[in-house]
């Protein structure tokens, strides 16, 4: 309900605002705007400089996620290695490049890998989100399925399965692009092997079957 103010009222509000309390109020604002102005006005150079140094830095941002988007592009756009040849000793170039085989995954990806462990799962990690994992290994494979659990609480999804039909170790991604790798991936680099890619959907899709049955 609005408030009328009476004749009283304005008159008794008239004298407070007259009042010395109002009129030292009023005086400290000043002050205080004078204050505020001068502390702007002496440190002019520093709000300046700080202002180039955010300019510098949204470049900074700007510029790196331009790097980033072009080596994304890079490897949406760019085929993998037919065959690569690594030598002892060349961890870390074997685990960029199954990094990079991984990434490119856009559904789902296959490992028929005889011996992992959770080596293994720091390579899928690298996946893109959404992409699911299923491997094949021994029976007797060091992973656990708590390893498989905490895996699938931040990674999902990882399905583990059991077979001893074979040999050689393979990376089918999105059931049309194949690889044969010549080491366990948690070894791989650690003595020379080679990874090739399998020319032709025949034998893809003839290891998917084999899988299947």
């Amino acid at each position: 309900m609005p408030r009328v103010f009476t004749e009283q009222g304005v008159s008794m509000l008239s004298a407070v605002l007259r009042s010395d309390t109002a009129i030292d109020v009023s005086v400290r604002i000043m002050d205080a705007f004078v204050e505020m102005r001068h502390f702007i006005a002496s440190n002019a150079t520093m709000f300046e400089q700080i202002r180039t140094v955010e300019l510098r830095q949204l470049e900074y941002q700007k510029s790196t996620d331009e790097r980033f988007e072009r080596v994304f592009d890079y490897m949406e756009t760019h085929e993998a290695p037919n065959q690569k040849v690594f030598f002892e000793g060349q961890v870390y170039d074997a685990f960029e490049l199954l990094v990079t085989l991984v990434q490119r995954a856009k559904r789902e990806i296959v490992l028929v890998d005889g011996y992992v462990d959770t080596g293994t799962l720091n390579i899928l990690a690298k996946k893109k989100p959404g992409v699911s994992a299923t491997v094949w290994t021994h029976p007797k494979t060091s992973l656990t399925e708590r390893d498989v659990a905490t895996f699938n609480a931040q990674y999902p999804t990882l399905v583990v399965k059991h077979t001893t039909s074979f040999h050689d170790r393979f990376l089918i991604l999105d059931g049309a692009e194949g690889y044969l790798i010549g080491a366990s991936l948690k070894d791989a680099g650690k003595k020379s092997f080679a990874i090739t890619k399998l020319e032709g959907s025949s034998i893809v899709e003839s290891i998917v079957a084999a899988l299947g049955e």
